[in-house]
């Protein structure tokens, strides 16, 4: 696993990150869990001239100064077993600000022993797969004038054309921030007039209240009607619970966000437990809640909603307009 995980960082930090090994780099890690130990070996060994911060040992100044001393088109490699936190400083979007480049890995801590294989073969980078297939289908995304999500048998309609879509597939010319959190492969988009999405959708898992993937044991099936989740069939106590938490503090449960995951790693069996890393699994992703802080809706106020609820799709088929996109698990474009 240790040379698996070696030569997937070195190809995100040559071929993803284009990152010069003349320009100088700073490894902000712990090692309060296996996997974020690995992690820190193989960067290590990838930047052998960067400079190593331990986030425990370390006072919080000395991991700013060790930030701040950085300059444009420089590197961060942050290795979280949870996130980082350093009072009156917010890592990721000052490093942006500065447009220094970042790798981020968080939350860690969250895979289980047996998923750390799964998290590292999910860290292979293949630029031909990956801006092959993101960008075309960006392209078809942004073209459609409508989009249906095919899954056991149920349909969810899109009769509406979708916001631009936004791309995590590790080409970030051109993009705002030069980074990401890590695995990547992910295009991404909304309905662009909400109350047009209806039908349903069966979900093999979902984030549960301790933000963790939950897999029940039997799919639950989510019916939608004007945008909003307004039933769910062979729903269990976890799932109702999130509904319940949406529904008392936002209203409605809104369904936002439309994810095509793009990374053929992860699956509906090899899963991870952290729903940031497996939000980028093969297949569809819907969130639940008002928020989605990609795309502004007026009649949801960014600062006064709460939630974005990432769930998972047995995807069958995807549909844009009349074209299918994806089927037998593989995007077609």
């Amino acid at each position: 696993m240790r040379e698996h995980a070696l030569r997937n960082i070195q190809d995100t930090l040559t071929l993803a990150m284009e990152h010069d090994p003349s320009r100088a780099a700073v490894i902000v890690a712990d090692d309060q869990c296996e996997l974020a130990r690995l992690l820190l070996i193989a960067y290590r060994e990838s930047l052998p001239s960067a400079r190593v911060v331990l986030y425990d040992a370390a006072a919080p100044e000395s991991v700013r100064n060790a930030l701040t001393a950085l300059v444009p088109g420089d590197l961060v490699v942050l290795v979280q077993s949870t996130v980082f936190r350093i009072p009156e400083f917010r890592i990721r979007v000052e490093l942006y600000r500065r447009d220094i480049k970042v790798i981020e890995h968080s939350n860690l801590d969250r895979m289980s022993d047996d998923q750390l294989d799964h998290y590292i073969a999910a860290l292979a980078y293949d630029p031909t797969y990956y801006r092959g297939v993101g960008h075309p289908l960006k392209a078809l995304m942004d073209a459609a004038a409508s989009a249906r999500i095919e899954s056991d048998g149920e349909m969810l309609h899109f009769d509406t054309p979708l916001e631009e879509a936004k791309v995590n597939i590790g080409h970030f010319s051109g993009l705002k921030n030069f980074g990401s959190q890590f695995p990547i492969g992910e295009v991404f988009t909304e309905a662009r007039e909400l109350s047009s999405v209806n039908g349903r959708a069966t979900l093999y898992a979902f984030t549960d209240t301790t933000l963790r993937l939950n897999v029940p044991d039997e799919p639950i099936t989510i019916v939608v009607e004007r945008g909003r989740v307004i039933d769910a069939i062979h729903s269990t106590e976890d799932f109702d619970l999130v509904l319940d938490a949406i529904r008392r503090d936002e209203g409605e449960v809104w369904l936002r966000e439309l994810g095509f995951g793009m990374n053929r790693a992860l699956s509906r069996e090899r899963r991870v437990n952290d729903v940031g890393a497996f939000e980028r699994v093969c297949g569809v992703h819907l969130s639940l809640g008002a928020r989605h802080g990609a795309y502004k809706k007026p009649h949801l106020p960014h600062r006064e909603v709460r939630y974005h609820v990432d769930t998972f799709v047995v995807t069958s088929r995807v549909w844009l307009d009349e074209r299918v996109v994806f089927e037998h698990g593989e995007w077609r474009v």
